[in-house]
């Protein structure tokens, strides 16, 4: 991750997000936002006190696997879920899909 977040750089490509430290009407739109700042070989350790389903559904609908989740924990103590970067092929990225600018390809929209 890049920016003034610099202080929290993990050694392993491994950085975390506790979501539970986040107000929830900004959660979604922080998540998205370090979801596109993660380039590909590095993972969000993600963080919260509930599986957060629709999320999930909106993270698949919006990179369109490009994003991959991978429970770690998943208990009454916390949930916690490794997202990656899995960016487009060359061959979609040049069709129009994805602005190949970030880690992640998405579209920004």
């Amino acid at each position: 991750m890049s920016g003034c977040g610099s202080s929290h750089i993990a050694l392993d490509g491994v950085y975390g997000f506790d979501a539970r430290g986040v107000a929830k009407r900004f959660r979604h739109a922080a998540i998205f936002g370090a979801l596109e700042s993660l380039s590909e070989g590095e993972t969000m350790r993600f963080v919260n006190d509930h599986d957060p389903l629709p999320l999930l559904a909106q993270i698949e609908q919006r990179y369109k696997g490009q994003v991959k989740a991978n429970y770690i924990q998943r208990d009454h103590e916390a949930i916690v879920i490794d997202f990656s970067i899995h960016p487009l092929k060359e061959e979609v990225a040049a069709a129009g899909e994805g602005c190949g600018s970030g880690g992640c390809g998405c579209s920004g929209q």
